[in-house]
C-alpha cells in the first residue's frame, strides 16, 4: 500500500503530465504546420537531388556513440566515485534516468524548438514528434533540409544533438548530489530542458538565433563551436541555483572510490573527441584541428591543476588531476573549431589554474555547497573558454578572427553572450526550482540524508 501511495503521489502525475504535453504538442504541430512548405533545399539544390556524404555520415555516427558514452557510463562513474558510498546508486541512477527523460523530450519538442528555424529567440514546431524527417528518402534524398547539417541525414544530426541535450542537464546533478529528491530531480530536469536548454541552444546554434555565428542577421555573433555557453555555462549556472536553493549537506565525506572517478574521467576525455571534433558536422580539416586542440588543452589543464594542487596542498591527487582534465575539456569546447595549438595551450593553463580556484577559493568565499563542483568546473571553465575564444580565434581555422588578429569586437561579443546566458539561466532555473519546491519539494528529509539516498529512494545499496 505504501509503495502504491508513493507511485500515485509522485509518479502518476509526472506520467500524466508527460502524456498530456505530448498530445498537446502533436495537436499543435498538425495545426501550425498543416500547409505544405514545398520541397526543401540542400546546398542550393532540391533535396531529392542531394546525396549524403558517406564520410561525414560515418564520422557523425561514431560521434553520436562517443558523446552518449560521456553521460553513460562516463559522467555516471565520474560523479559516482566522488560521492559517499551510500549515495552511489542514486548518483549513477540520475545519469541514466536523465538520459531516458531528455531523449523523450528531445524527440517530442526540444529538437524542433532548438534547431529549426522560427524566430531569433525560439525555433519552430515543424519537427515536433520528429515528423517528416524521412519524407524525402524515397526520392533519393537524405531527409535533411536542415542547413546546419546539409551533408548528413537529419536523423543522424538529431541523434548527435540529442546527446548534447542529454549530457547538459546530467552535469547539473553534480551540484545537488546527495540531497535532492529523485522525483524533484525529474521535474526540474524536464522543465529545464524545455524552458532553458532549448531556447539557449537556439540562440547560439539555431539557423536564425540571435547569437548564431552562422546567421547573417544575428544581433551579436557569439562563437561557440561545441557548447561553452549552451552546455557548460548553462549547466554550471543551473547547478549553482540548485545548490543555493537546496542548502548545504548535513554531513560530507571524501570521494569513496577514486578509481571510479578515474575511469569516468577517462571515458569523458575519449568521448569528448566526438563532442568537439564531431561539432564540425563533417570529416574534414576543421574536425581534425578541433581534435588536436582538444587533446592539447586537456593535457595542459590536467597537468596545471596537478601542479597548483601540489604546490598549495603538498600532494597531487587522482581526483584533482581528473578534475583538471575535465576543466580543460570544458574550456576548449567553445574554442575547439576556432583556435590553433597556441590558443589551446593558453586556454589549458587558464582552465587548470582558474578552475582550481573556482572549486576551492570561490566556493569558500560564497559558502555554497556545490557537491561535485559543477559550477567551479563547468561554469567557470565555460566562461574562460568562451572569453578566450574571442581572443585566440584564428580566421584561417574557423572563419572568424579574434582580438589577437585585430578583431577586438569579437571579445566583447563573447562577453555579451556569456552574460546573457548566465542571467537568463539563473532567473529561469530559480523559477523552475520554486515551482518544483511548491508542488513536490526539493530536498530529502534529514533521516533519508543520514541513511543514504540509495536505500531510502531506490531500495538498493552498493556492497
Amino acid at each position: 500500500m505504501e509503495s502504491w501511495k508513493y507511485a500515485r503521489q509522485r509518479l502518476v502525475p509526472f506520467v500524466a503530465a508527460l502524456l498530456g504535453t505530448a498530445l498537446l504538442c502533436f495537436l499543435l504541430s498538425d495545426i501550425a504546420f498543416a500547409e505544405d512548405a514545398g520541397p526543401p533545399a540542400c546546398g542550393g539544390k532540391i533535396l531529392e537531388k542531394c546525396t549524403p556524404n558517406s564520410g561525414d555520415t560515418a564520422w557523425m555516427l561514431a560521434s553520436v556513440a562517443l558523446v552518449l558514452m560521456m553521460t553513460i557510463p562516463g559522467l555516471g562513474l565520474f560523479y559516482g566515485g566522488m560521492v559517499r558510498k551510500k549515495n552511489v546508486g542514486d548518483t549513477v541512477m540520475t545519469s541514466f534516468a536523465v538520459t531516458c527523460l531528455v531523449t523523450i523530450l528531445f524527440a517530442l519538442v526540444t529538437y524542433s524548438m532548438a534547431f529549426r528555424a522560427g524566430t531569433p529567440f525560439i525555433g519552430g514546431l515543424d519537427r515536433m514528434f520528429l515528423k517528416d524527417i524521412l519524407s524525402d528518402i524515397g526520392k533519393g534524398g537524405i531527409g535533411n533540409p536542415n542547413p546546419l547539417a546539409a551533408t548528413i541525414p537529419e536523423s543522424v544530426y538529431i541523434c548527435f544533438q540529442m546527446t548534447f541535450a542529454i549530457i547538459t542537464p546530467a552535469l547539473i546533478a553534480g551540484a545537488f548530489a546527495e540531497r535532492m529528491k529523485f522525483s524533484a530531480m525529474l521535474w526540474f530536469i524536464g522543465l529545464w530542458a524545455i524552458f532553458v536548454y532549448a531556447p539557449i541552444a537556439h540562440w547560439v546554434w539555431g539557423p536564425d538565433g540571435i547569437f548564431s555565428s552562422g546567421n547573417d542577421a544575428a544581433l551579436v555573433k557569439v562563437l561557440d563551436f561545441a557548447g561553452g555557453t549552451v552546455v557548460h555555462i548553462n549547466a554550471g549556472v543551473a547547478g549553482l541555483m540548485c545548490a543555493i536553493m537546496l542548502g548545504k549537506r548535513k554531513e560530507t565525506g571524501p570521494a569513496h572510490n577514486m578509481v571510479l572517478t578515474f575511469i569516468g574521467a577517462s571515458l569523458l576525455w575519449v568521448g569528448w573527441f566526438g563532442f568537439n571534433a564531431g561539432s564540425a558536422v563533417s570529416a574534414g580539416m576543421q574536425a581534425g584541428m578541433a581534435m588536436l586542440v582538444t587533446q592539447i588543452a586537456t593535457a595542459v589543464a590536467g597537468f596545471t591543476w596537478m601542479l597548483v594542487e601540489w604546490a598549495l596542498k603538498g600532494k597531487p591527487t587522482v581526483v584533482g588531476i581528473c578534475s583538471g582534465a575535465v576543466a580543460g575539456l570544458v574550456a576548449i569546447t567553445p574554442a575547439s573549431g576556432f583556435v590553433g595549438p597556441v590558443g589551446a595551450f593558453a586556454i589549458g593553463v587558464a582552465a587548470g589554474a582558474v578552475c582550481y580556484w573556482g572549486c576551492t577559493g570561490l566556493k569558500r568565499l560564497f559558502s555554497y555547497d556545490d557537491a561535485l563542483d559543477c559550477f567551479g568546473v563547468h561554469a567557470v571553465g565555460g566562461i574562460i573558454g568562451a572569453l578566450l575564444t574571442g581572443v585566440f580565434a584564428v580566421e584561417q581555422y574557423g572563419g572568424t578572427a579574434g582580438a589577437l588578429e585585430g578583431n577586438v569586437a569579437q571579445f566583447f561579443n563573447q562577453c555579451i553572450g556569456v552574460a546573457t546566458v548566465f542571467v537568463y539561466d539563473a532567473v529561469v532555473s530559480l523559477i523552475i526550482l520554486f515551482v518544483v519546491k511548491m508542488f513536490v519539494g526539493l530536498r530529502v528529509t534529514q533521516d533519508v540524508e543520514r541513511e543514504g539516498l540509495d536505500l531510502a529512494l531506490h531500495g538498493e545499496v552498493v556492497q
